[in-house]
């Protein structure tokens, strides 16, 4: 049975919810519809009861009884009155139609209905199937009683045809419903299609490219929200390990090159155990820092354990900064603000503090009372404010910013050597940033891109 439906059980999710959507459907219809040809069938049979009724209450009045006489008046077109009717007095048959007889079985259910005494209806099944109604004549001390038979062919043939015309009303609904559900669906999905093309891409060649660019509906955005982050953290990750194995280059190049030197040194020619000590203590030396170094880069990869490598929360980065300025300028205002408290740049700590620590430094040198960071979201990245309420940066001097040893005015009476701006700048691009000044109306701001986390 699970192979079975297994087998049968689709395996698209486009699929799946058409038969789901189908299933629903079928369920909803076969209750709709036995409900409504119970009510059209109640409806049909009140129908001719009331038919039935009427038949008897007009046969009812040509029975004249007298104490305990009962007659039955001639009146014109009593042939039609008279098709189908029964006329009992105590329970004796007066009068029966002429094409029953009086052991027909007609003529027995009249009978047992007129000993049930009131009004009555039974269904007799017969050849056809009729509908026999009793009726006890009003005014009278007697005991009459009219009982009227009627076809029911004709109303279960209008509720025969009500079924077939449902049931080929609910495959025409049921065949819609697929059909308009597939559709639906696929349209549906198809943003997600999109963004599986868009992901294929993007693994293969790189790309800067996010999901959160493109308009899409809540839930697929809230996806493409998360699939986003994901890829940020990756690239942090990547850049975060790109950056260790330049540093490993970098800091083990120097111990290796000494101990082949040394090695090299001391084969070259026979050595005194003197030399050879000198060299085994070089050699040693040179092993230890290496040892070094791994330690340090270890415990530095321990304590990042608790956050994904490469990464920074920006706004604890920034208060730190803030907290280790000590006594600034007098009457400068030092204020820091987020639109997202947890906000994450795809960089780590220490080389965020190494990126906005100039541009922070430069601000409180020539803002007059206030310093302003600002730290919000971008697409694809983050982005930090450092403004202040100073002079602002020259029109003519905008070009050579961020030449290093370049200053807008050497004699200024401000110290620093031109060079906090262009390391900035540089250490923002080695990660994928940038570093820019935005023109303001007052003061200067520069402006710290950097990507997600």
């Amino acid at each position: 049975m699970r192979a079975f439906a297994s087998r049968w059980w689709p395996r698209t999710l486009r699929g799946r919810l058409s038969l789901v959507a189908l299933t629903t459907a079928t369920i909803l219809m076969v209750i709709l519809t036995v409900a409504f040809n119970t009510v059209v069938r109640r409806h049909l049979q009140h129908q001719a009861d009331d038919e039935l009724r009427t038949r008897a209450a007009a046969v009812a009045a040509t029975v004249v009884t007298d104490g305990s006489r009962v007659r039955v008046l001639e009146t014109p077109g009593e042939e039609l009155l008279d098709t189908n009717v029964w006329i009992y007095s105590g329970g004796r048959l007066l009068e029966k139609p002429p094409s029953a007889t009086a052991t027909s079985p007609l003529t027995r259910a009249a009978g047992r209905i007129v000993a049930r005494g009131a009004s009555h209806c039974v269904t007799v099944h017969s050849h056809d199937e009729v509908r026999l109604c009793s009726r006890p004549v009003p005014g009278g001390k007697g005991s009459a009683v009219v009982v009227t038979a009627l076809d029911l062919s004709p109303y279960r043939g209008s509720a025969d045809t009500m079924l077939f015309a449902s049931l080929a009303l609910d495959a025409a609904m049921l065949a819609c419903t697929y059909a308009l559900t597939r559709l639906a669906v696929g349209r549906a999905l198809r943003p997600v299609r999109s963004m599986t093309e868009h992901a294929t891409q993007w693994s293969a060649i790189a790309s800067q490219e996010r999901f959160g660019a493109v308009t899409r509906p809540t839930e697929l955005a809230q996806l493409g929200g998360s699939l986003d982050a994901l890829l940020d953290r990756i690239r942090a990750l990547l850049r975060h390990e790109q950056q260790l194995t330049r540093e490993l280059s970098h800091e083990l190049r120097n111990p290796l090159a000494r101990i082949i030197a040394e090695l090299d040194w001391w084969g070259a020619r026979p050595r005194s155990d003197a030399d050879t000590r000198t060299t085994h203590a070089a050699i040693a030396d040179a092993a230890q820092s290496m040892r070094t170094i791994c330690d340090t880069l270890l415990d530095e990869a321990r304590d990042s354990a608790a956050t994904a490598p490469g990464t920074a929360d920006v706004l604890p980065v920034l208060h730190r900064l803030v907290d280790r300025l000590g006594p600034t300028k007098v009457g400068v205002e030092v204020v820091v603000t987020a639109c997202d408290a947890r906000l994450s740049a795809g960089v780590p700590d220490a080389l965020l503090e190494r990126i906005v620590s100039p541009l922070l430094d430069n601000a409180l040198r020539h803002a007059r009372t206030r310093v302003e960071i600002l730290a919000r979201a971008r697409p694809g990245g983050v982005r930090v404010e450092v403004g202040d309420d100073g002079p602002g940066v020259p029109a003519s001097f905008a070009a050579q910013l961020f030449q290093p040893g370049r200053r807008a005015d050497p004699e200024d009476g401000h110290g620093g050597a031109g060079l906090g701006l262009p390391l900035a700048r540089r250490l923002a691009r080695s990660a994928g940033g940038e570093v820019d000044h935005e023109r303001r109306t007052s003061g200067a701001t520069f402006v710290v891109t950097l990507p997600a986390g």
